[in-house]
């Protein structure tokens, strides 16, 4: 797979990654071994990056990243994030923990549960509003002295926010949603990673799977898949936002390729410093994402797309009423 560079000074890595949060539920049940060997065939596909959480599913998403990961420890970069003590299922943050004792613990935690000497790449999960994030970020620029972190990342913050934190100890990646229908970074976040040289984890680029077009009702998904509560796959907001899907579904079939592949695609198109991470258990769906990285747009072809899903057009929140964003950074 082509490869990128994370930042100035980060890792090079595939220039698609896997984000695994899905393997350990959120999306419906998940069957004994199948992120296992869904991480193992990522792997020989050539993808080297894959993203986790210690708040997903209470750590059981790290220790099977660490078990998938055996005897192949150094075909990937790892990227964690802590901070957040617990979340449901989809959705909010329960408890925000960004004091420099927390994140010690967190982080160690995270070390054991992935049974590895250092993490690639730490981010704070999200910014503890009681907790000034130079202070948080403190402690990240410990656990880098102490070799147990190799870079740190932030997720889902504000340009302000990130120019903060940049002034304790560069920065070298930050994760925020970015996709064809979810593009808020564009307006002041990612001019801001650019100028600090911050590479970026576009996490949710197929829209938690609707811009695959892979499902033609809401009454598909499984009753306890997270989806369910989302505003975007919700009654007349479902199908406004279908129409858009299948207006580029022209586009696929021009091309000859998946609609999946035309969203990573156009994504890839916006910069070098950015690396999509969509999250599958299905293998064909791994390699249709991988095919991304060898999908060149022409500005024809991307004009297209921002016209079809110009922002305006969207229908839906981007989060469901009872998530509020964690932090003071509204605009992240």
């Amino acid at each position: 797979m082509n490869q990128r560079k994370l930042g100035i000074g980060g890792p090079v890595v595939s220039a698609v990654g896997l984000g695994c949060m899905g393997m350990s539920g959120g999306y419906g049940a998940t069957s004994p071994g199948e992120g296992e060997r869904a991480i193992r065939h990522a792997l020989d596909l050539g993808y080297s990056l894959f993203d986790t959480a210690d708040f997903y599913a209470d750590g059981d998403n790290e220790r099977l990243l660490g078990r998938a990961l055996a005897g192949r420890r150094a075909e990937a970069v790892i990227v964690t994030r802590g901070g957040v003590r617990s979340r449901t299922p989809g959705g909010p943050p329960v408890v925000l923990d960004g004091t420099p004792e927390y994140l010690r613990r967190a982080c160690e935690a995270s070390l054991r549960r992935l049974g590895v000497e250092r993490i690639d790449v730490y981010c704070l999960g999200r910014v503890d509003p009681r907790v000034p994030v130079e202070e948080s970020v403190g402690a990240l620029v410990e656990l880098l002295t102490e070799g147990k972190i190799g870079h740190i990342g932030l997720s889902e913050v504000s340009a302000e926010t990130l120019r903060r934190a940049h002034g304790v100890h560069p920065v070298t990646v930050l994760e925020s949603e970015y996709s064809l229908w979810e593009r808020h970074i564009e307006d002041a976040i990612q001019p801001a990673a650019r100028e600090l040289g911050v590479g970026v984890l576009a996490h949710t680029p197929l829209g938690k799977g609707f811009l695959t077009g892979a499902l033609s009702s809401p009454d598909e998904l499984a009753q306890r898949d997270h989806r369910r509560n989302h505003p975007r796959w919700q009654g007349e907001n479902f199908r406004r936002n279908r129409e858009m899907v299948d207006e580029a579904a022209a586009l696929a079939t021009e091309l000859g390729v998946s609609r999946a592949c035309i969203a990573l695609a156009w994504l890839l198109a916006r910069g070098e410093d950015l690396v999509p991470i969509p999250g599958s258990r299905r293998l064909a769906h791994l390699a249709d994402n991988a095919a991304a990285t060898e999908l060149v747009l022409s500005p024809d072809h991307i004009a297209h797309l921002d016209g079809i899903f110009r922002p305006q057009r969207v229908s839906g929140a981007r989060h469901p009423a009872h998530r509020k964003q964690a932090s003071a950074d509204r605009d992240g």
